[in-house]
């Protein structure tokens, strides 16, 4: 069950971000939103990749980029880039060791 919640935590962050970055209610973004929906363009999309890389201390390829074409599919992007971050690094999404906090 933590991977619901973790879904929901993410999918919700992610939301959060795209809504302030485009300066649009967050209530208007679910994750089955396309960008087309959501009149999100490639110089949106630019600056929202730019946001979540902060957010979530991440480096988002080009070639992932690419394949983002809904809120889904960046939120599964986001995520396999967390997972992979935690592996090379054996640290959460903050920097922090397991155990340390």
């Amino acid at each position: 069950m933590p991977e619901v919640s973790e879904t929901n935590d993410l999918g919700a962050q992610v939301m959060r971000v795209i809504a302030q970055t485009q300066r649009i209610p967050e209530e208007s973004i679910s994750l089955d939103s396309t960008f087309e929906q959501l009149k999100i363009d490639s110089l949106d999309g630019i600056n929202i990749v730019f946001a979540l890389e902060n957010e979530f201390g991440i480096d988002i390829p080009d070639e992932s980029v690419q394949s983002m074409r809904s809120v889904r599919q960046t939120v599964e992007g986001v995520r396999k880039l967390i997972r992979e971050k935690k592996s090379d690094t054996g640290t959460d999404h903050a920097g922090v060791p397991p155990g340390a906090a």
